[in-house]
């Protein structure tokens, strides 16, 4: 009888310690609950999923696991977000969460340890560039000082097109736009042209290109730990090289403005005039009692990361434009059709008219949407966060997928046909805003660690379209009336797969009025 008894105690506490066990594993469940997730491999975990093209993975992923996924992309923890609720979550309701940016091996070394601001961590430093970059560096008063470097540089570009048109040559679209927003950006930045073939702005172009492409490349370093010291893709030779002749070349220039500034100072001269921004870091640089004190390293960061960031976006979205615009000539009909109302034909659209051309922003607008030049919005979490009842992690790296959301039938209407009019209200306005506030078009992400450069790219791209619909009709192929291939391509921005080669046709000779 007592062997029963102690048997019977045994077999209490068993049982008990095997449901306290249970509830205990069961709280912790539900306290570090994870996003649905597919199924991971060893060590690789779901890097198997991946394609050349992430957001369109993402997106196939997404469609079967939900809006909020989580993956494992070696030893590394990442979220998928794609939805505008799950987009409002992380950038919105709980942004403090989500301020930082994850780092990656090539990218922080040719931004000088990710100094350049824009990937530089929240903090001091990341709010002073952020307030030099509203008030001064792209803030309307330097936009409007510099408005005449944007329309000169137009200009001469649509008269190229022109001469081009008077030959009946093709044009690759795609390299003729990257030349005048690269020829905007250096003139803004640095007072150089980069189309001259032997000078400074050129070569920066050249080399700001090069680690672009590198910057870009998937390192396995960053998921695959004990591969990260390894170098295996011999990045590190060519990294290092590019940004050697990167900083040469600034250096050269930087002194140059330097000695400029100081000459000008010994002959008593002001301040008076138009600064490039080289001009306005270099005198954050020198001042002594400036809040945040810059180096020259954060100076050329941020330089490139102009080049980088602020030509390959704005030309790409006018290509991608315009190839909608060819495969779509009733859309091309209506937007010439409010440009000669509005504008007429005896001058040249101008910024200014900008606003009087509902459709024309439309039309910019559907291009975003459906070809985002940032197509994923990159984040990682500085703190454990909950999401619609899902655990984040610390550290975890988040990709809003822009593109997917973009393309959502749950919040667009044939969300795969180009159709401006979708951004008119009955007044025939277009008020949706591109700026971060409407989280179904997330063109220039949103909240604290939104696009610097939106203000600028908005004067840029539909300026320089309804120049190109105003003064040109596009024709493709041999018989002139070809479709467009709209296929993407690899590539940070986004890129077409195929460049778009067009003959323009000149509808009228603008420069012959003046």
């Amino acid at each position: 009888m007592g062997d029963f008894e102690d048997y019977f105690v045994f077999l209490l506490i068993w049982l008990t310690s095997i449901f306290l066990l249970r509830v205990t594993l069961t709280r912790f469940r539900i306290k570090s609950r994870l996003p649905p997730s597919p199924r991971a491999l060893p060590v690789l975990g779901h890097l198997y999923l991946l394609t050349k093209l992430p957001h369109q993975s993402f997106h196939n992923i997404s469609s079967r696991y939900g809006p909020l996924v989580y993956l494992l992309f070696g030893s590394k923890a990442c979220v998928l977000v794609s939805s505008p609720e799950m987009a409002r979550q992380c950038l919105k309701t709980h942004e403090t969460c989500f301020l930082n940016r994850p780092k990656r091996t090539n990218v922080d070394y040719i931004t000088y340890g990710s100094s350049d601001f824009v990937l530089a961590p929240y903090g001091p430093y990341w709010r002073f560039m952020k307030k030099l970059c509203m008030t001064k560096l792209l803030g309307v008063r330097m936009l409007h000082q510099h408005l005449p470097i944007r329309k000169e540089e137009t200009r001469l570009f649509l008269k190229i097109m022109m001469q081009r048109a008077s030959l009946c040559e093709e044009v690759n679209i795609g390299k003729e736009l990257s030349m005048l927003a690269n020829n905007i950006i250096t003139r803004m930045a640095l007072r150089r042209r980069c189309c001259d073939v032997e000078g400074e702005g050129r070569q920066l172009i050249e080399l700001v290109k090069e680690m672009s492409e590198l910057g870009g490349k998937f390192n396995l370093g960053d998921m695959l730990w004990f591969v990260k010291k390894l170098d295996l893709q011999g990045f590190g030779k060519r990294l290092e090289s590019v940004r050697y002749s990167y900083d040469v070349i600034m250096e050269r220039i930087m002194k140059e403005h330097d000695d400029a500034i100081r000459k000008k100072k010994e002959m008593g001269g002001d301040d008076e005039g138009v600064m490039d921004l080289l001009d306005v870091l270099l005198d954050i640089y020198n001042d002594e009692s400036s809040e945040i004190r810059l180096t020259r390293e954060n100076i050329k960061a941020f330089i490139m990361n102009m080049f980088g960031a602020g030509t390959e976006t704005s030309a790409t979205t006018i290509e991608w434009a315009l190839a909608e615009l060819i495969n779509h000539p009733n859309i091309m009909a209506k937007a010439r059709e409010e440009i000669d109302l509005v504008v007429g034909n005896n001058r040249l659209v101008e910024e200014s008219d900008i606003a009087n051309l509902p459709y024309v922003q439309s039309i910019v607008k559907e291009t975003m949407r459906l070809h985002p030049t940032g197509p994923l919005i990159a984040r990682q979490t500085i703190e454990d966060c909950n999401i619609n009842g899902y655990n984040i992690p610390a550290n975890a790296s988040v990709f809003v997928n822009v593109w997917a959301i973009g393309r959502d039938p749950n919040y667009w209407k044939n969300p795969l046909e180009f159709n401006p009019e979708r951004f008119l209200d009955e007044e025939g306005q277009s008020p949706l805003d591109l700026k971060g506030q409407n989280f179904e078009l997330l063109s220039f992400g949103a909240g604290k660690r939104s696009c610097p450069g939106a203000s600028l790219a908005l004067k840029i791209i539909p300026t320089t379209l309804a120049g190109m619909i105003q003064c040109f009709q596009w024709k493709v192929g041999e018989e002139g009336n070809e479709m467009v291939d709209m296929e993407e391509g690899p590539g940070m921005a986004l890129p077409r797969a195929h460049p778009l080669i067009c003959v323009p046709v000149a509808r009228f000779n603008v420069f012959a009025l003046v």
